[in-house]
C-alpha cells in the first residue's frame, strides 16, 4: 500500500528536524511547505517555479541576516550560523558570488559573522600568522630576484662574446 501524502511529509520533516536544529515556528513552516510541495508533484505542477518564485523574495532584511554574532540565511531564513559559505553550497547548491547578486549584498558586507572575523582575526595575530608570512613573501621575493640576476647575467655574456667574434 502506498503511503499517503501525510505519511510522506511527516518522514520527510521529521528526517530533516533530526539533522537541524529548528524552533517550532520552522518545524511548522517546514511541513507546510513540504506538504504543499508534495501535493503540487501529486498533482503534476512543476515544483521549480515554486522554488524559482521563493528564491527571489528575501526571507528577512540585510541588516537581520548579518548580525554581530551570527549569520542568517536570506533564501530560507536559517540562522544561528558563524559563516554561510558551506550552508549555500550544501543546501542551496549556490556560490557566494550568485548569494551577493541574487539579494544585492555589496562585495563589502563579509558573509560572516563579525565577532567570528574577529576572533580569527586575533588568533591570527596571537600565533603571529602575520609575520610568518610576511617572512616567507620577502624569502620567495630574494629567490625570484636571484632567478632574475642570473638570468641576465648569461644574456649578458652572450652579448659580449658576440660583439668580440664579430670585432
Amino acid at each position: 500500500m502506498a503511503p499517503t501524502l501525510l505519511e510522506l511529509t511527516a518522514s520527510i520533516v521529521s528526517s530533516h528536524a533530526a539533522v537541524s536544529e529548528l524552533s517550532t515556528e520552522e518545524l511548522v513552516q517546514e511541513i507546510q511547505k513540504v506538504h504543499a510541495t508534495l501535493q503540487q508533484l501529486e498533482g503534476g505542477a512543476a515544483a521549480p517555479e515554486v522554488a524559482a518564485e521563493e528564491a527571489k523574495a528575501p526571507a528577512m532584511t540585510l541588516k537581520k541576516a548579518f548580525q554581530a554574532d551570527q549569520v542568517c540565511c536570506m533564501i530560507c531564513g536559517k540562522g544561528g550560523m558563524k559563516t554561510l559559505t558551506r550552508h549555500l553550497a550544501q543546501v542551496h547548491q549556490m556560490k557566494p558570488g550568485e548569494y551577493r547578486k541574487q539579494f544585492n549584498i555589496p562585495s563589502s558586507q563579509p558573509l560572516t559573522a563579525k565577532k567570528f572575523s574577529e576572533a580569527r582575526k586575533q588568533m591570527a595575530k596571537d600565533r603571529g600568522l602575520a609575520e610568518n608570512l610576511a617572512k616567507a613573501r620577502a624569502v620567495r621575493a630574494a629567490k625570484i630576484q636571484e632567478k632574475k640576476a642570473a638570468a641576465e647575467k648569461p644574456a649578458k655574456t652572450k652579448a659580449t662574446r658576440a660583439k668580440k667574434a664579430t670585432a
